[in-house]
């Protein structure tokens, strides 16, 4: 999964207003500045495990505080051992 991924699903889940606050360079900019509060990103986590099979503990999403963080943890968890039985 890659930030287009990411972008595509939060578009998807929350809705874009049409400022483009998903445009450019987001890697580091908190989900909060980026309108997504916690509920948004359970919907984001879902759909990252519908799509590509990674599941993200609820008390994990709750804490991830910028796409950066949640590609990483996406990227661990696809990754572990576990994933791949």
């Amino acid at each position: 999964m890659n930030i287009d991924d990411l972008r595509r699903i939060l578009v998807e889940c929350a809705g874009d207003d049409g400022t483009g606050s998903l445009d450019g360079d987001i890697l580091d900019t908190p989900f909060a500045d980026l309108g997504y509060d916690s509920l948004a990103l359970m919907e984001t986590a879902s759909r990252i495990k519908q799509e590509f099979g990674v599941v993200i503990l609820d008390e994990d999403i709750a804490t991830v505080e910028t796409p950066r963080v949640l590609l990483r943890i996406v990227s661990d968890l696809a990754s572990s051992p576990a994933a791949a039985a």
